[in-house]
Formats: C-alpha cells, sequence, structure tokens
C-alpha cells in the first residue's frame, strides 16, 4: 500500500467512524427549537440521544458476526442504507415519539461504519501499527465536533432543524459511493461461520473471556463514556443556565473538540517511549485529578461559563489518548474474530454511554453537577477497573509461564 493509498484508506474509515459522532453533535444546537417545534421539554428530546445510544450498542452486536461471516462490505452497504432512510424519516418527523424510534433505526444502520472500520483497521494494518491508525483515525473523529455544531448551529437557525437531518443524508450518500469505488474489501466471507444464535453467542464468549479484550473493553468503555455526559449535559447548561445562543453553542463546542485533536498525535511520539498501558494508567490518573477539581469547583460556584469550559478543555484532553491505546490493546489478540472482537467493544462502548445520557437526564436539576459529576465518576472508575485488571492479566500471564516450565520439566 503506498502511502497515498495509505491516506485515502485511513481517512475513509475516518469518515465511516464519523458518521455517529456526526449524527449525536449536528443535531445538539437544535435540542431548544427541537423541544418547541414538536411541543416537548428538552429532557424529552434528550431521550432521542439516549434512542441513539441504544441503537448503537444493539445494532454493533448484530453487525459484528455479518461482518465475519459475509466480509466487510455487504453489511456496510446494507447499514449505511438503512442509516440514510431512517435520517430522512427524522426530518420529515411531527412528534418526539417518531423522532425516538427513526433516531433508533438511524442508529442502528449507521452504527456499521463504526464496527467495519475497527475490524477493516485489523485487516489492513499490522497488529505493531494498529494503535497508530486508531490515533488517526481518532483525529478524524476529534475534527468532527468542531465541524458538526457549528454546522448544526447554523443550519437550525437558516434552514430549521429538520435539515440536519438531510444534511446527514447527503453526506452519507457521498460516503457510499467511496466505498464503493475506493475502500479495499478486507477481511473475505467467510461461510464456515455460522450466524445461528448458538454459535454467535460462542464467538463472542470466545471474545469476551480474554483477559486482555475484557480489561481494555471495560477500561475504554467506562472512561471514554464521560464525553456522552458532556454531550448530553452541555445544550442544557450553556444554552438554558448560561443562556448562550445555538451558534455560539457550535463554536464552543467546536473549541473543546480541539481539545482531543492534539493528545492524538501526542499519542504517536508516546508510543515510541512507552506502552500503551502505561499511557492509559498517566491519562486516566490525570483526568480524574481534573474531575474532582471539576466537581468541587462547580459545586461551590467558582465557576461561570467560561471557567467551566477550561476545565472541560482541561478534562477532554485526555480522551484522544485513552480511546486509541485501548481500543488497540483490545483488538490486538484477535485475527478471526476481529469483527465480533469490535462490534463487543464498541456495544459495550455505547451502551455505556446511553447508560450515562440517561442518568444526566434523570439527575437533572437546573445546574452543571449532573454533567460534570457523571464525568469525573467515569474516569474515577475506569481508573479503578485498569489497576485491578492489569494485576489479573500479570496474574494469569505468571501462573501460564510457571504451568508451561512445569511441563517442560517433565517432559
Amino acid at each position: 500500500m503506498t502511502r497515498r493509498q495509505h491516506f485515502i484508506v485511513i481517512l475513509i474509515l475516518g469518515t465511516l467512524t464519523t458518521i455517529s459522532p456526526f449524527s449525536i453533535d449536528m443535531y445538539l444546537p437544535g435540542f431548544p427549537a427541537i423541544a418547541k417545534s414538536l411541543n416537548t421539554t428538552i429532557e424529552q428530546v434528550q431521550l432521542s440521544l439516549t434512542a441513539y445510544l441504544i441503537g448503537i450498542s444493539v445494532g454493533q452486536l448484530l453487525y459484528g458476526p455479518l461482518l465475519d461471516r459475509y466480509g466487510r462490505k455487504r453489511p456496510l452497504y446494507a447499514g449505511l442504507v438503512l442509516y440514510l432512510l431512517a435520517s430522512i424519516g427524522c426530518a420529515q418527523t411531527t412528534s418526539i415519539e417518531t423522532l425516538i424510534l427513526m433516531r433508533l433505526l438511524q442508529a442502528v444502520g449507521g452504527c456499521v461504519g463504526l464496527v467495519a472500520a475497527q475490524a477493516l483497521v485489523r485487516d489492513l494494518f499490522p497488529v505493531s501499527k494498529i494503535a497508530q491508525v486508531f490515533s488517526l483515525l481518532t483525529l478524524v473523529l476529534a475534527i468532527s465536533p468542531m465541524i458538526a455544531p457549528t454546522v448544526g448551529g447554523y443550519a437550525t437557525v437558516a434552514l430549521g432543524w429538520h435539515s440536519i437531518f438531510l444534511i446527514l443524508a447527503g453526506i452519507t450518500a457521498l460516503i457510499l459511493v467511496a466505498i464503493y469505488f475506493v475502500l479495499p474489501d478486507g477481511k473475505q466471507a467467510d461461510p464456515s461461520l455460522s450466524l445461528r444464535p448458538k454459535a454467535v453467542l460462542s464467538s463472542f464468549l470466545t471474545v469476551a473471556k480474554h483477559p486482555q479484550f475484557l480489561t481494555y473493553t471495560l477500561v475504554g468503555g467506562i472512561a471514554t463514556s464521560a464525553p456522552f455526559a458532556y454531550i448530553s449535559g452541555s445544550p442544557d447548561v450553556f444554552m438554558n443556565i448560561y443562556r448562550i445562543s445555538e451558534q455560539q453553542y457550535g463554536w464552543m463546542f467546536a473549541f473543546l473538540a480541539i481539545s482531543m485533536i492534539a493528545p492524538t498525535q501526542l499519542n504517536h511520539i508516546l508510543l515510541k517511549r512507552f506502552r500503551s498501558e502505561q499511557i492509559i494508567y498517566a491519562t486516566l490518573t490525570y483526568q480524574s485529578m481534573v474531575g474532582l477539581l471539576m466537581v468541587w469547583g462547580t459545586w461551590a460556584g467558582w465557576f461561570g461559563p467560561y471557567g467551566l469550559i477550561a476545565m472541560l478543555f482541561l478534562f477532554l484532553a485526555g480522551q484522544g489518548l485513552t480511546g486509541p491505546n485501548a481500543s488497540a490493546l483490545s483488538l490486538s489478540p484477535f485475527s478471526r474474530h476481529a469483527g465480533s472482537a469490535a462490534a463487543l467493544m464498541g456495544s459495550f462502548r455505547m451502551g455505556f454511554g446511553a447508560l450515562v445520557s440517561a442518568v444526566v437526564s434523570v439527575f437533572h436539576n437546573h445546574t452543571a453537577i449532573p454533567m460534570v459529576g457523571t464525568m469525573m465518576i467515569c474516569v474515577v472508575s475506569g481508573l479503578a477497573i485498569f489497576v485491578t485488571g492489569q494485576r489479573v492479566i500479570h496474574y494469569r500471564a505468571k501462573k501460564a509461564g510457571f504451568e508451561e516450565s512445569l511441563s517442560e520439566v517433565a517432559l
């Protein structure tokens, strides 16, 4: 693969991973307008976000076995067509109940991009390069929050909130064309893999029992769910409590997205000197300290809007380091079941993200505490699981080495 082909493939894989973030971030500035148009509340509109995250979580479990059985492209086409049709359905809705349903279907279709992109990374690049490729994908992923809310804010004001979903449908159509003409096929179909429920569950169980996968999927899933608390809570905190406009919210969201871009590139440099495990530990320790200070300061009334934005900037900087390294460590043990592993990992991340989003909505109290408190709990919990999981992995590795040495002596 030439450098030009390498760049184009990573760019297409990056756009696949941005489908869901765009679907989430672009309509956030439209929350007040959607609530007013559909004669409902912000809290009810937040449930459409929760429904989207649930759809991603469930959908990824469906696509994992399909991607392993039928190859990468056929399930990819099917999912993206469903997403495109559901996006048009969102644009035509006249009730919050229909919007929630369409968002669920939109998520089930669009989440194929997340699973397929991660499986294709495992297919197309050597294991030693996976963490670096994930860092580049995270760079593309981090740019989307800079663009999506800004576009969504201006589209809401100029064309109405319905136009947001038509824009998403148009973007997906362009991605489908790029996949057909440019993207390599990756792993071919494997007819030996059964899609019967028992076989599928067995495949997932094989993946889930691997201690390295389990540890880093839990760590990555819980720690990287912190931004979902921010995404769910920030429209209310900044537009209702601090009274900033839709356009200002879009620019604020874009500014905070910058905090995730630089660390993704720093990861390239750090990986030359440190292991992924060391980077994750240092990052979660840093985020835990920042999170505690952010919660305490919010409770004590130290922060106005600009102070809270500064703290969020410092906190979110860690997301660009934890995510890629946790993903690489989760997927590296697998080849044949890479699709199932990617699906299981992504499903847990989005499922926990949905839970986090719902928690912020349930504990809504007209302050920023539910948002920042949930963010802090995510990273502290991730750090605790990381420390525990590392001990288990090292113990099992030491035990396996000891048993192997005994068998050699016996021979």
